[in-house]
């Protein structure tokens, strides 16, 4: 997989890259989703908090020389290859482009592909982000450096007129698509391993984030030898591969069934040290058989901050602000956002057998894509922002059984496109019940719907119902 390739901001980069990824992470890794989705230890074992290191305790030196060249490159190596390997018209740049594109009146919303401007800019971004985070910056202090990668690019790499709909995507869904990748990066390497493991390690980082991989390379630490103690992130991970069955239709077709596979990344825990960013990452990704595309779902939920409201031996309550990017593409519509939530989390010990969780949130949607029937200017899809409500519960009995059941709303008013709004609705169960200790057997039934009303043109409704029967394999890394 060549980095040029992923860091073009044209071609059609797919999200199916992250699912063999994960396969990989679940592989070199040694050793709940947010609460709405699982119920999981509040308390990790106290000598898991003592070996605790996250990347933002991490000591490091910054050296905004190197991140400079970093974000050279992640600017100069797509626009080269635009330019002069693929000869695409838009990397076709003059000193006249450029001064017209620098004028604010100069803005206006593309009409690129939904997976160009959904997940190709998002993952563009993530490089600029990545170029400071890896060279000694925080969170917060690599975050600029997104915003400004993208007014760069918009502004001075592309002959078309810069577009508010990329800058949004591109420095939003780049911090959060950033920030997962550089954590998981750094997870997967583990510095006291040796020969052909250890390389596998730095190759699967390095696809993950090829920025941490490039640092490792330019700084000798690719294969070296040595401690742990003070780069190695030993954040808690628990992880879910599924595997099964899927029936699914669009209310107009007849049922189609095929294989399906779902993988849920929880890093960190909502519970610890909630006020540090991206401290507890929920990553989501659905891919099967049958359906519009191989890859269903890519959702990533980062925490920005948390404040605890009430705790005692019987019960936890959490407030938690999170950074959310979310992409779904079934065969009844696609949809793409990227909001801000807050959440009040909170878990009930019942008795020694019997755990409770429950999720009650509220969502910003800064900007989302939805499938227009009328299309404007050859795009598919309006853009659009608005607001979300989400409500979820769960209940663990013995360790065995456990029900999970989840709701999503969303709704949008159209800013770029035909006169209209739009509501989303998402509803899904699941019974699981655990038959060794780390294999279980899930069912899930569930509901999508977007509904579109338009001013000028007859409302649309897309249905989405499905039923899936899985075997799941889950794992805690340390």
């Amino acid at each position: 997989m060549s980095l040029i390739f992923l860091m073009s901001k044209k071609l059609k980069c797919k999200p199916s890259i992250f699912c063999g990824l994960f396969f990989l992470i679940a592989l070199l890794l040694p050793g709940a989703v947010l609460s709405q989705l699982r119920v999981k230890m509040r308390h990790p074992p106290d000598s898991v908090l003592r070996l605790t290191t996250r990347p933002d305790e991490i000591s490091r030196h910054k050296n905004f020389g190197n991140a400079a060249l970093d974000f050279g490159l992640a600017e100069l190596i797509p626009w080269t290859f635009d330019r002069y390997v693929a000869n695409k018209d838009y990397a076709r740049i003059s000193w006249k482009v450029i001064g017209n594109n620098i004028k604010p009146s100069s803005w206006e919303f593309d009409n690129d592909g939904f997976q160009t401007n959904q997940f190709g800019h998002p993952y563009h971004g993530s490089n600029f982000y990545s170029a400071f985070r890896v060279n000694g910056y925080s969170f917060w202090q690599a975050a600029p450096a997104t915003f400004a990668g993208s007014y760069l690019w918009e502004t001075f790499a592309e002959n078309q007129p810069p577009s508010p709909n990329d800058f949004i995507n591109t420095s939003y869904g780049g911090i959060i698509l950033g920030e997962m990748t550089y954590r998981l990066a750094n997870k997967i390497i583990n510095n006291h391993t040796r020969g052909a493991k250890r390389q596998i390690e730095e190759v699967a980082g390095f696809l993950v984030n090829p920025m941490n991989g490039l640092k490792r390379i330019t700084t000798g630490k690719w294969g070296k030898v040595y401690g742990n103690s003070t780069e190695r992130d030993s954040s808690h991970i628990y992880a879910e591969f599924d595997l099964g069955a899927r029936t699914f239709n669009t209310g107009n077709k007849d049922k189609k069934t095929g294989w399906y596979g779902h993988i849920r990344l929880l890093y960190g825990t909502p519970y610890e040290n909630y006020r540090t960013p991206f401290s507890n990452i929920a990553v989501n990704a659905e891919f099967g058989k049958d359906d519009s595309t191989l890859v269903n779902v890519l959702s990533v939920h980062g925490s920005l901050a948390g404040w605890e409201i009430s705790s005692t031996e019987s019960h936890q309550h959490l407030a938690i602000l999170s950074a959310n990017y979310d992409y779904i593409r079934n065969v009844a519509f696609f949809f793409g956002a990227q909001s801000l939530r807050l959440n009040i989390v909170s878990e009930y010990d019942i008795s020694k057998n019997v755990i409770i969780n429950t999720s009650l949130g509220g969502s910003v949607l800064i900007l989302g894509a939805v499938p227009d029937k009328y299309p404007i200017r050859g795009r598919n899809y309006d853009y659009g922002s608005g607001a979300g409500i989400n409500l979820s519960g769960g209940i663990s009995i013995a360790d065995k059984l456990s029900y999970n059941i989840n709701y999503r709303g969303g709704w949008l008013v159209t800013l770029n496109g035909n006169a209209s709004h739009y509501f989303l609705h998402t509803l899904s169960t699941e019974f699981s019940y655990k038959i060794l200790k780390n294999l279980a057997i899930n069912a899930e039934p569930g509901y999508l719907t977007l509904s579109g009303y338009y001013k000028h043109f007859d409302n649309v409704n897309s249905r989405y119902p499905y039923f899936r029967t899985s075997i799941r394999y889950a794992v805690n890394f340390q």
